[in-house]
């Protein structure tokens, strides 16, 4: 499971919304509703995100383990 926590935390630092960063990458709304759901978005959308902050995916995202499915 991914999550967005990371990317919330890049925006507060930039005074931006989720809004914001929809419009200035052209993301439609279910992008973002997804990433605010912790649900996939493509690596497109990460791409975006990384090359408009000039950071890494993990600055964007965290992998967090299920824990069901842990050590299989």
């Amino acid at each position: 499971m991914f999550s967005y926590k990371p990317l919330w935390v890049l925006l507060a630092k930039h005074n931006m919304q989720k809004q914001d960063l929809r419009h200035a990458l052209g993301f439609g709304p279910s992008t973002v509703a997804k990433m605010g759901k912790g649900e996939y978005v493509s690596m497109e959308v990460i791409d975006k995100i990384c090359t408009y902050f000039r950071v890494q995916p993990n600055d964007v995202i965290e992998h967090k383990p299920d824990e069901e499915n842990a050590g299989e």
